[in-house]
């Protein structure tokens, strides 16, 4: 082969298969993402990182499980700009912020329902990245403890809950304090639409590139989704022996209600089954607690709301276990999206009522997923036995 065509064949290949280096890291960066066990850039990776490299302001989207988190912390790594980043749920502020410490970056969480002043006084060392809930945010730069000015970058984690109408006022009011000092701002979701998102920062006079990825179809290549049929009042029976039956390595269940989550929980620890749970009223210390026991494999059956539907990204979890179903899809979507992640695979099990099973075939046909019916016998989850005469 001529050195020409060696060359020619080692380029498509660095466009088929870039390595963090090709992306233009420095060694240093790549070397803290090798040491978390990261070995190349995913497609998200990819295609934002050099925008972000060069001072873009970018909005992104891509699949659950992608990658998204990294996409905008190794650029803010690799520069060593000052960062304010934003979510929706501590959860996700807790998750990021334990993401950025593990490549090197300095960082402070900045989230209500814990002391204030605990919290100023952690900035005062004056952390590489700082990560909050937009409330208390808004409210540090109100007092001054956070100078706008001195930030470089702003990110949105989440930016469509981000904008719901709790949130939406204050995301709003940061996003027109940071665009006076032109700073770099970068926002991503795993749902979100072109016209919503550009209406938006056309009002910070803010020139934003967009990069929207093909969907990988994790949800219907990746996650194997089932449905049980069950009584309102049989539901958590349904649930005990399905995790007996099933044996889950790692179970995130979900329900609608709030008020159901400790319920769920004591009627299973009543008949010995080994989980807790994880709801908007426990205190901070006890959220991270669980959620640490739960990630490490000690806690193997989490029982939550939809408050760790959006962005928690926890390795190894092989099963997703719906109690109801959400009003509205993307839930449904993110939910499921708790699973399969990095490459692995899981499964979605729904168990619904007689209303929820008829709603759960128009969520196949929007998604085009595939849901197979299931029941429980003998100890056993198995395809349902059909009577052809009925």
């Amino acid at each position: 082969m001529s050195e020409l065509n060696k060359t020619i064949q080692e380029s498509e290949e660095t466009k088929k298969n870039p390595t963090f280096e090709d992306l233009g890291l420095s060694e240093e960066t790549i070397e803290s993402i090798l040491q978390n066990g990261i070995q190349k850039p995913t497609a998200v990776q990819t295609q934002t990182i050099p925008q972000i490299l060069s001072g873009e302001s970018l909005v992104f989207q891509s699949e659950t499980g992608t990658g998204k988190t990294l996409a905008f912390l190794l650029p803010i790594k690799e520069k060593q700009k000052k960062a304010i980043i934003l979510a929706p749920t501590t959860e996700l502020c807790s998750q990021i912020k334990t993401q950025a410490k593990s490549i090197g970056l300095s960082a402070v969480l900045c989230v209500g329902n814990s002391p204030i002043k605990r919290q100023v006084d952690a900035l005062k060392e004056k952390p590489n990245v700082v990560v909050g809930s937009p409330a208390r945010i808004l409210e540090l730069t109100l007092i001054k403890k956070i100078k706008t000015d001195n930030f470089q970058t702003l990110v949105l984690d989440e930016i469509d809950r981000l904008l719901s109408p709790e949130l939406k006022e204050n995301t709003i009011s940061l996003i027109q304090q940071f665009s006076k000092n032109d700073v770099q701002i970068l926002a991503c979701s795993a749902t979100l639409t072109k016209k919503s998102i550009l209406n938006l920062f056309d009002s910070s006079q803010k020139k934003i590139q967009t990069v929207f990825l093909p969907p990988e179809d994790v949800l219907q290549k990746r996650i194997l989704h089932l449905a049980i049929f069950a009584q309102r009042r049989d539901k958590i029976e349904t649930l005990r022996k399905l995790l007996v039956a099933e044996k889950p390595q790692k179970t995130l269940i979900f329900t609608s209600r709030a008020d159901q989550v400790a319920n769920i929980t004591s009627k299973l620890k009543y008949k010995n089954v080994e989980c807790d749970c994880l709801f908007a009223k426990a205190d901070k210390v006890k959220r991270k607690s669980v959620i640490d026991k739960f990630r490490s494999g000690k806690l193997k059956i989490l029982i939550t709301s939809d408050l760790c539907a959006r962005g928690l990204d926890i390795f190894g979890i092989t099963h997703i276990i719906q109690m109801d179903l959400p009003e509205e899809i993307d839930f449904f979507v993110h939910r499921a999206g708790r699973t399969a992640r990095a490459g692995q695979t899981g499964k979605n099990i729904v168990i619904g009522d007689e209303r929820e099973i008829l709603r759960l075939s128009s969520f196949e046909k929007k998604l085009k997923i595939v849901i197979n019916p299931r029941e429980l016998k003998n100890g056993k989850l198995i395809k349902p036995i059909l009577d052809e005469r009925k």
